[in-house]
């Protein structure tokens, strides 16, 4: 009996040693990533993120938050919007009041439409405008909320006057007010 006891507790320990060591390999990883994203080589960083992707459940939480925040801005840089877009969407179900997501987001899902911006002399009826609009107004409205700039302002009341929606733009200062209380501009890990 006392044998098996001692065969669990090594099995034990050696499982944890094992996970720790893989962690901070992964965690290692992300230094690097982050390292070759700053010194702007942009394949070594993609490499590594590939290798990271694989390992990113042994990373802490915040720390794999801003793993997809930085590789969405890596993707985003690289116009890889289609890549982009589903990192940036994890980061703000994790962090919902990190508004520079919001904002990268927000333009991200209008990409599609270069003219998005100017004015339509009738509400759009484009179905496919009017889908990439409604999914931008609350990133947008987030990010000017919390980090005001006149260019999302103007791009905000266009939309919804191109959709033809009057009672969204009537209630913006409102939700813009309502945004503004919560806003975080830094990820920590």
């Amino acid at each position: 009996m006392f044998r098996k006891i001692v065969v669990a507790i090594i099995l034990l320990v050696s499982v944890t040693s094992v996970y720790a060591q893989t962690a901070e390999e992964a965690y290692n990883k992300y230094l690097d990533f982050n390292l070759a994203r700053l010194q702007g080589e942009q394949d070594k960083a993609m490499d590594l993120s590939r290798q990271i992707m694989q390992d990113t459940a042994k990373l802490s939480a915040k720390v794999k938050i801003n793993f997809f925040n930085s590789l969405a801005r890596l993707y985003e840089d690289d116009d890889q919007s289609v890549n982009a877009i589903p990192l940036y969407e994890r980061v703000i179900a994790a962090e919902p009041d990190y508004y520079v997501a919001h904002r990268a987001l927000g333009y991200l899902y209008l990409k599609n439409f270069p003219d998005a911006d100017k004015p339509l002399n009738s509400p759009s009826a484009d179905a496919e405008y009017i889908k990439a609009a409604k999914k931008a107004l609350p990133q947008l409205e987030k990010a000017q909320a919390c980090d005001a700039d006149d260019n999302t302002l103007a791009l905000i009341k266009t939309l919804y006057k191109n959709i033809g929606d009057d009672a969204g733009l009537s209630g913006l200062d409102k939700r813009l007010k309502a945004l503004k209380g919560k806003c975080e501009d830094i990820l920590s890990d």
